[in-house]
């Protein structure tokens, strides 16, 4: 048997359009407990990446309780954070899992890293992922964590991306969307109407659902993507708007 993928679960409790948003009740645990059992039922190693304010104390708990890894970084500075957890584990690569996202695809996050190992210093996630389906983050080399953050010149590098770019001479390749015709849907927590949506595909499929059986459900059930999908354009608005 192979390395496990650190998966690194980026969370914080702070969030403003839905307050507390990886703590909400979410099947039998909450948002955050139920990636951590995703990860591991997946054959992931999750590392609950969150900061070191005293609100994200309960994450801390948290990842004790469910007996994984966990470390407390910078609040903003996302890059900062990360490669202080991997210098604090001694991991040279490992893939983002974002809180935001229940049912991320397990298959296509190890694709995701194998791929790394060909060269790449980062493997960005689908365009289908980025656009709302939320299936996969991003495999990172941890030698490239430490350019950016040299290059960079703010401490809020929440959208990592824009910094990642500015390395001269970043290795970079795009994971392509297997399914020529991805199923639309939206699948990241951010709004109330996303949590109803996720809540309802928990309920009719289950949390350990394989993304294809996630997928399925939203074929037989063409209008069920609607509940949430006026948020997308929103969303979208809102990350550029972060960008530094």
């Amino acid at each position: 048997m192979g390395m496990k993928i650190p998966a690194f679960i980026t969370v914080r409790t702070a969030s403003s359009r839905l307050p507390q948003k990886c703590l909400l009740p979410f099947g039998d645990v909450n948002v955050i407990e139920h990636i951590i059992r995703r990860a591991v039922f997946f054959g992931l190693e999750p590392i609950v990446c969150t900061t070191d304010q005293p609100a994200d104390d309960i994450l801390e708990k948290t990842a004790v309780k469910n007996k994984v890894k966990y470390f407390r970084g910078s609040e903003k500075h996302k890059l900062k954070r990360w490669l202080d957890c991997c210098d604090a584990f001694g991991i040279d690569v490992f893939h983002t899992v974002d809180a935001d996202d229940p049912f991320f695809d397990a298959d296509l996050v190890k694709k995701s890293f194998a791929l790394l190992g060909t060269g790449y210093d980062v493997v960005s996630p689908t365009e289908a992922s980025s656009m709302g389906n939320a299936s996969v983050g991003y495999s990172l080399k941890r030698d490239i964590i430490g350019k950016a953050c040299a290059v960079s010149n703010s401490q809020d590098t929440e959208m990592m991306w824009y910094f990642l770019d500015k390395v001269p001479g970043i290795r970079k390749i795009q994971l392509v969307d297997e399914d020529p015709h991805p199923v639309k849907v939206r699948l990241t927590l951010d709004y109330e109407e996303d949590y109803w949506l996720l809540c309802t595909v928990q309920r009719l499929v289950g949390g350990n659902a394989s993304r294809k059986e996630v997928d399925g459900l939203f074929r037989r059930n063409p209008d069920l993507y609607k509940m949430n999908w006026f948020r997308n354009q929103e969303w979208k608005e809102a990350q550029l708007a972060k960008k530094i």
